[in-house]
């Protein structure tokens, strides 16, 4: 996927990743913070990978499976091998 540098949407979708990860940190570095706060903060970023990993198999799909009313086997051969990966 060399094209994805070029997508905006994942790129700020990883920037807002990187800043919510870092956000916990300070959290937990925060003696005055409860454990409540990063266990929101880390809900938070689950969301935030699971809206990653969707937006890169829409990415996948409409670039390298489902081209021009055909789709490529091989490429739908890996892509299934990773969702098995994922949801395990």
């Amino acid at each position: 996927m060399g094209h994805l540098h070029e997508n905006r949407k994942i790129i700020n979708r990883l920037n807002r990743l990187q800043g919510q990860i870092n956000g916990i940190q300070k959290t937990v570095h925060d003696s005055e913070k409860s454990c409540v706060e990063v266990l929101q903060q880390v809900a938070a970023v689950k969301g935030a990978v699971n809206g990653l990993m969707n937006e890169l198999i829409e990415e996948h799909l409409k670039n390298h499976v489902l081209t021009e009313s055909q789709y490529n086997e091989s490429e739908m051969d890996e892509f299934f091998k990773l969702l098995k990966k994922y949801r395990e």
